[in-house]
């Protein structure tokens, strides 16, 4: 399988550095970045196979980010991260065409990889 090119965009350091680990590891080129603005940025220089945006950064948050790349006009499928189970948030996310949502408390990034995974082979499925 060829290198996917994942843009994740995240305020924490520390997940940041886990992010970076993980996914390298798991075989995948990252391209990190520290709020929205960053993000976009990188996906405007060149779209990612995947993008995987916090809801909450300084800056740009990830909704920022999404209503710049709405689903119609973008290539790649796009996670929307947050602290928050919130469902106003979800549906906020939902409605910008964000593919999936990921709770950080409620999962791991083992489920974060499964997730990408599942969208990647998705993505190759439907030609984009």
């Amino acid at each position: 399988m060829d290198t996917a090119d994942i843009v994740i965009a995240e305020d924490d350091a520390v997940l940041r550095e886990v992010y970076q680990k993980k996914f390298t590891l798991s075989g995948y080129t990252i391209r990190l970045a520290q709020n929205g603005e960053e993000a976009l940025a990188l996906i405007t220089q060149k779209a990612p196979d995947i993008a995987i945006l916090d809801v909450h950064m300084p800056v740009l948050d990830g909704f920022g980010v999404l209503e710049k790349f709405p689903r119609d006009k973008r290539t790649f499928p796009v996670i929307m991260l947050t602290n928050f189970g919130d469902e106003k948030n979800k549906e906020r996310g939902k409605a910008l065409g964000a593919d999936d949502y990921f709770v950080k408390s409620e999962m791991t990034i083992k489920s974060l990889l499964t997730m990408v995974d599942t969208l990647l082979k998705a993505k190759k499925m439907w030609g984009k």
